[in-house]
């Protein structure tokens, strides 16, 4: 595409015209020259490409997008290189990448909703440079469902452990950003307390997933006897009620495969109390608040983002490519989403990354209003 531009004589001035010359500009279908118009004083500025520039804004959006898919500076100039022709330097690359940290700060500090139904937490390992070494630190995550089932990511937080002091410096930042009452918080794992949570919204029932502890019980069990051992389990998490699911672990417990594979009752044992708050909910509640399945998926897909990286050099360059890849996943799903439920979308100065819709949302809200009839009836 040719750069045309006119510059017109004033008759009132002594400036005119005085030739062009060339220049070429890096672009997403490879090199381009083009001629810039000039004048004899200087003064005439191009509008449709700035001063100075040495690529145009679709390969930047493309590098981007090569980053956040989990490619690294390298691998991004030797795809260019091969796809368009163009190979920008490793700086390059590298500003283009650093120029959306502005944009991470901005997200990881933008105000929340007073209130979420159900929140989910996580974290997921990441190597990053500490030092002269190379050292695992956690990457948590939290996922809020507002009331209109709309699941978003409320911000990402590095540390050097998933401790419990940890996790309610999390829960207080969201605090602090707005978010003032919480009735059912979904943990992951089983490392620490429900203090954690607690002392940051009292009135909040940590909830253990499931999910993680039918995980943390399989784990010293064979290939062979895995579905098995899941099918029993189901008759505890299934229960109509703690009794129940304490008849139901006992008879595993009893049972051959229980004999075989002690770990797996007593894996049970020592989270009940952190398992069994969700058994006093109805059905359709029960599926949205006993897992956090909802933020497994996305943890899945953050973590192919982060593979090809042996390391990170801090914990900004982390943040910044998990929310790079938060921006891609969501920007693909909202493609599929239908029109009726992007109207359902938040408007604001600051991007809101979103997911999609809770499943069964309506009818487990209602049986959370009924759980909970005078923390949500200002909200519906």
């Amino acid at each position: 595409h040719a750069h045309t531009a006119h510059f017109l004589l004033n008759r009132h001035t002594e400036n005119s015209r005085n030739g062009s010359y060339p220049e070429t500009l890096a672009t997403e279908v490879g090199p381009v020259t083009i001629q810039v118009p000039r004048d004899r004083e200087g003064s005439f500025t191009p509008g449709l490409v700035p001063k100075y520039s040495r690529r145009l804004g679709g390969l930047d959006d493309m590098i981007i997008s090569l980053y956040a898919g989990g490619m690294t500076v390298r691998d991004i100039g030797r795809h260019l290189a091969k796809t368009v022709g163009t190979e920008p330097s490793y700086e390059t690359i590298s500003s283009v990448t650093d120029a959306v940290a502005d944009a991470v700060l901005e997200w990881r500090e933008r105000p929340l909703d007073e209130f979420h139904p159900v929140i989910y937490l996580d974290a997921i390992r990441v190597k990053v440079r500490d030092g002269g070494r190379v050292a695992s630190k956690a990457a948590h995550i939290a996922i809020g469902v507002d009331m209109d089932g709309l699941k978003h990511v409320p911000g990402i937080w590095i540390q050097d452990s998933e401790g419990s002091s940890f996790r309610a410096h999390v829960c207080a930042q969201m605090a602090n950003r707005g978010v003032m009452d919480v009735p059912v918080v979904c943990r992951d794992g089983l490392k620490g307390p429900p203090e954690a949570v607690e002392a940051t919204w009292p009135d909040a029932m940590a909830q253990t997933c499931v999910v993680h502890l039918i995980r943390a019980a399989n784990r010293f069990v064979t290939d062979h006897d895995r579905k098995a051992v899941c099918r029993s389990l189901r008759q505890v998490y299934g229960a109509a009620g703690e009794e129940q699911a304490r008849k139901a672990l006992d008879g595993f417990r009893q049972s051959e495969l229980g004999r075989r594979y002690p770990s797996v009752a007593a894996t049970w044992e020592r989270a009940w109390d952190r398992f069994t708050p969700f058994l006093r909910f109805p059905p359709m509640l029960r599926r949205v608040v006993y897992t956090a399945n909802s933020i497994e998926s996305l943890n899945y897909q953050l973590r192919k983002a982060g593979r090809s990286r042996s390391r990170f050099p801090n914990g900004q360059a982390v943040a910044r490519l998990l929310w790079l890849a938060i921006c891609d996943i969501e920007d693909k799903r909202a493609g599929r989403r239908e029109k009726a439920d992007e109207g359902r979308r938040h408007k604001g100065e600051c991007r809101l990354i979103e997911g999609r819709v809770t499943t069964n949302w309506k009818q487990a809200l209602a049986q959370l209003a009924a759980a909970y009839p005078e923390r949500m009836e200002p909200y519906i």
